[in-house]
């Protein structure tokens, strides 16, 4: 299948190309084929009319927790310890893996319909997960989650290691198993340890939460007199490639220990803020050469998987925190949620530019809009005015999942009556 994207205004985060211009893209297959002038030889079987859009890679969500979409608005308000303890963690505890493969797939729609195309997650009946991922056509990195104490790792091994050996690089390798420690503070140091093992063995990458509160920091001082970037550090968690949600509460050490150790940071702005944890230090990060991604986190905490909104968040509140309008760029911001996620994943060489080569997840943002006219400048238009409701074409890995705002993949409907059914049957309500 060959597909031409004509005369879109083009963003391709690659540093070899001007950050936009106008020009066409040549998808065959899965992958990119040329991006700017296309070979006179190039005969598409499809054409995209790309005049009145701003043409981008897909997003990439480098943080969440997918199905947590079925407890949205369920718990809001609240302080992150006195949130996961008394409302979110004992809901779980209820949860079916039906009930997470269709919430996985609710999940994925609301992904696809505001332009994400690549996710890491973090939950558990990851199975379903997967099943979700591989129907929906996004990609994904899936945590194998670690809880709890030794007793409790040893009991979850061969599950995670069955859960690896049935999912890693399956569905045309848009799946990838992740170990996932949850954080320092619901792991004994002998069991986040266990999940380091489990890492090294299968070559997999680390996907975890560190200093997201100062209750965090505190009680980790408390216990071991150290950080938890510093405790991580010890236990060998940034041993491996590591990706860390929040990183809000950190110091100077702490900073010199992740560009040490190559760790991505993952900003979650919206979730974050709402929790009341603070401003995760970017601008500094920036400036020391640290890579930090973009997510979400998961839409109980935020309460959606809009990654527009947390561009724009990105890209305003370094200035309003620092009082430096310079700070955190619209490009920097974008940069975020798209090339410098696909390097925390580790599938840069897959996705997070439009690049010749590269697998074709790519996405289309509709101009005609009253909120981008006029259009002066299409990178601040994306940070500072676009909806993801503006997206109307979504494609990864060459295959169309969204055109015209509709989902190819997914039953949108269906999907939306089935998770209402599940969330009474859940919170009996």
């Amino acid at each position: 299948m060959k597909t031409l994207i004509s005369n879109g205004k083009i963003i391709s985060m690659d540093p070899d190309y001007p950050q936009v211009f106008t020009g066409d893209i040549a998808v065959e297959n899965k992958k990119i084929l040329s991006v700017g002038n296309i070979p006179s030889d190039f005969h598409p079987d499809k054409i995209i009319n790309a005049e009145n859009s701003i043409v981008l890679p897909g997003l990439i969500n480098a943080h969440t927790h997918l199905s947590m979409v079925l407890l949205r608005s369920y718990a809001d308000d609240m302080d992150l310890q006195k949130w996961l303890n008394e409302k979110i963690w004992p809901i779980e505890e209820k949860m079916t893996p039906d009930q997470i493969y269709n919430s996985s797939l609710l999940g994925a729609a609301e992904l696809i319909k505001s332009g994400v195309t690549a996710f890491a997650d973090m939950y558990f009946f990851q199975h379903k997960t997967c099943e979700a991922v591989r129907q929906s056509g996004i990609r994904a990195r899936i945590g194998a989650s670690f809880f709890g104490n030794e007793k409790d790792v040893a009991e979850k091994l061969p599950y995670f290691q069955e859960l690896y050996d049935t999912w890693n690089g399956k569905a045309d390798g848009r799946i990838h198993i992740d170990a996932a420690p949850h954080s320092a503070y619901t792991l004994t140091t002998g069991a986040l340890k266990m999940a380091v093992d489990f890492a090294k063995k299968n070559n997999t990458r680390i996907h975890t939460h560190v200093s997201e509160s100062r209750k965090e920091t505190e009680d980790n001082y408390k216990q071991y007199g150290i950080s938890p970037v510093e405790y991580m550090e010890n236990t060998g968690v940034f041993d491996l490639p590591a990706y860390a949600a929040h990183c809000v509460q950190l110091n100077n050490k702490d900073l010199e220990i992740i560009k040490k150790h190559h760790v991505f940071p993952v900003h979650n702005p919206t979730s974050n803020l709402k929790l009341g944890n603070g401003i995760a230090p970017v601008p500094q990060m920036m400036e020391a050469g640290i890579i930090t991604a973009l997510g979400t986190d998961g839409a109980s905490s935020n309460n959606n998987l809009n990654m527009f909104e947390e561009i724009h968040l990105a890209a305003i509140i370094h200035k309003g925190n620092t009082g430096d309008p310079t700070s955190v760029s619209a490009y920097q911001s974008l940069k975020m949620a798209t090339l410098n996620g696909a390097e925390a994943l580790g599938i840069d060489s897959v996705c997070g530019s439009l690049t010749p080569g590269k697998e074709a997840d790519i996405i289309l943002v509709d101009t005609e809009k009253i909120h981008l006219q006029p259009l002066y400048d299409p990178v601040s238009a994306i940070a500072y005015g676009s909806q993801a409701s503006d997206v109307h074409l979504v494609m990864c890995a060459g295959e169309i999942l969204m055109e015209k705002g509709r989902l190819k993949t997914i039953n949108e409907e269906e999907i939306m009556k089935i998770v209402k059914t599940d969330s009474k049957k859940l919170t009996g309500s």
